[in-house]
């Protein structure tokens, strides 16, 4: 039986990181390749023909899933009906601008996209926010949105997570798709912890520890976190643009396992919001290894924490809370 198209939402779609997903959508890498699609794509009102352009490119792409495009500025069009919500559209700081100045743009911008989907897409509808802020741009989005499931509100760290496993293969000389349960925990932003003490490698003699195999803990509390931390500002340095095909696999990864469940013994990083779990301050937006079946994430839990991580948690959910703070402040 042939499958119901699934309508999928991209905001920002006529920008970089629009342009690498969107294609990555129509070919089944995000939803599989059995599952039809509709694409809805949002962008502003002055990048209207860019976006055309983006639509006219998929037509030409004769993509066999691809089963209608919506190409629009207009915000309920785009929400109207949709299943997942890829949140790519933002403002992006710009130079000499305050945080303050960038999180009270984004607040707005989040808001008035929360109630449409509030109002216009389909029921539980998924929703990944890519555009950064991305954590407290989530928040934003589920505090608009009362009548979206809060599970249904995640933000991206699985670009992260996908770094940290890239940064270990390269290592250690391994296939990436040897290495397993790195953790990305708390805010995508240079404060995150990328956290290898539960990490292993499929190796011909079994499953080994990363920490192990590594064996140069220096590096690991070291160069390793500060490489992922600040792999996007090193790309922007190389490219002089920021990671798009990077972040567009990225948010595909997080849907899929979403949507079509993680591997047995697999985990991977979400940000979702907190209840508590690892002492971190519920009602946050904070990245968690998780795993997911039927649609549905859930925290992996008992993992032994040793007071290196503890620390580097901690701080990352205090700049968590006082973005949090800065946001609630922008809307007062």
């Amino acid at each position: 039986m042939a499958k119901d198209p699934v309508r999928v939402l991209v905001t920002g779609a006529a920008g970089q990181i629009g342009y690498a997903l969107v294609p990555m959508i129509a070919r089944g890498v995000m939803l599989g390749p059995d599952q039809p699609v509709i694409l809805h794509m949002l962008d502003i009102p002055p990048a209207a023909e860019s976006l055309n352009g983006v639509k006219m490119e998929l037509v030409d792409a004769a993509f066999p899933l691809l089963k209608g495009v919506v190409a629009t500025t207009d915000v309920v069009e785009a929400c109207t009906g949709v299943n997942v919500a890829v949140m790519v559209g933002g403002f992006p700081r710009k130079e000499g601008m305050e945080r303050k100045d960038v999180m009270s743009k984004n607040v707005s911008i989040y808001k008035s996209q929360a109630s449409a989907l509030e109002k216009h897409a389909a029921a539980n509808c998924k929703v990944l926010v890519v555009a950064n802020p991305a954590n407290t741009n989530a928040l934003i989005l589920k505090e608009f949105a009362p009548s979206i499931p809060e599970k249904n509100i995640t933000c991206l760290t699985r670009l992260d997570h996908n770094r940290a496993l890239g940064q270990i293969s390269e290592r250690l000389s391994v296939q990436v798709s040897d290495v397993k349960n790195v953790i990305i925990w708390g805010n995508h932003s240079s404060t995150q912890y990328p956290d290898v003490n539960h990490a292993t490698v499929k190796t011909p003699a079994g499953e080994k520890s990363v920490r192990e195999l590594v064996s140069d803990d220096d590096w690991l509390r070291g160069e390793f976190i500060t490489t992922v931390q600040q792999r996007g500002a090193a790309i922007i340095k190389a490219r002089k643009l920021s990671s798009a095909l990077s972040a567009a696999s990225g948010a595909c990864d997080h849907i899929r396992d979403w949507v079509l469940g993680t591997p047995e013994g697999t985990w991977v990083s979400m940000g979702v919001y907190s209840d508590g779990s690892y002492n971190v301050p519920a009602g946050l937006i904070y990245s968690f290894p998780v795993t997911c079946r039927n649609g549905e994430w859930s925290i992996v839990q008992d993992l032994s924490i040793d007071e290196f991580s503890r620390k580097k948690m901690d701080a990352t959910a205090e700049e968590l809370s006082e973005e949090k703070a800065l946001a609630y402040s922008c809307l007062t």
